[in-house]
């Protein structure tokens, strides 16, 4: 039977994010998913590898690739829009259940079972957690570290570019990330953000 999971899977390229703010440079779902996959992976080693973790970079970077896949049906929701009341934010979570169910249910059957926990219902249940593999949830602390990483990288650029639209969000993010508390985000800030400031002459001359 044909399937069409991957059809949609592309149509990521066509969901922009930040719908509310002006952009200097727009950004898609798909170009998000995959910051974000480059930027797990990066904690999950910069944890294995300075701060003594275990932790699985390749599955965290799985995760990241489909975190947010079941936006191809909602559209991205601004956070200020999501996070309005707890009543909208529970409404949101519930339809974002329902379009990762809907997209799972387009993966062939024999390879469903593998899809499940990376796009499936419980992964956006934050009720469930209780019942997620405890390895898994660690994965999530770093995913979810990621995804903030790369908003502040998009409010770096973009104010870098002279676009002050992102000022604000720029200060809350690094207050979001600062609760967090993850030595490793504190390693990435120090060490490999202050490049996603610089043009590219400043990148050649250093």
């Amino acid at each position: 039977m044909e399937s069409h999971f991957f059809a949609y899977l592309y149509r990521l390229r066509y969901i922009k994010r930040w719908s509310l703010m002006r952009n200097t440079t727009k950004e898609t779902v798909a170009e998000h998913s995959y910051h974000v996959a480059l930027l797990v992976h990066m904690l999950c080693e910069i944890g294995n590898r300075l701060f003594g973790r275990e932790l699985n970079s390749d599955r965290a970077a799985a995760m990241a690739l489909f975190h947010d896949a079941a936006e191809v049906f909602t559209g991205d929701i601004p956070t200020p829009v999501k996070h309005h009341n707890p009543k909208m934010l529970a409404s949101f979570r519930e339809l974002e259940a329902l379009a990762a169910d809907r997209l799972l249910g387009m993966v062939p059957e024999p390879l469903r079972e593998a899809y499940e926990p990376l796009i499936g219902a419980q992964g956006h249940d934050k009720t469930a957690e209780s019942t997620v593999d405890p390895a898994a949830l660690e994965l999530r602390k770093y995913l979810k570290a990621a995804d903030l990483l790369d908003a502040y990288l998009k409010c770096v650029s973009e104010l870098s570019s002279g676009n002050r639209e992102f000022a604000v969000a720029k200060g809350q993010t690094e207050h979001a990330l600062a609760k967090l508390e993850m030595p490793e985000v504190e390693w990435f800030l120090t060490y490999l953000a202050p490049g996603l400031g610089k043009t590219l002459d400043e990148l050649s001359e250093s």
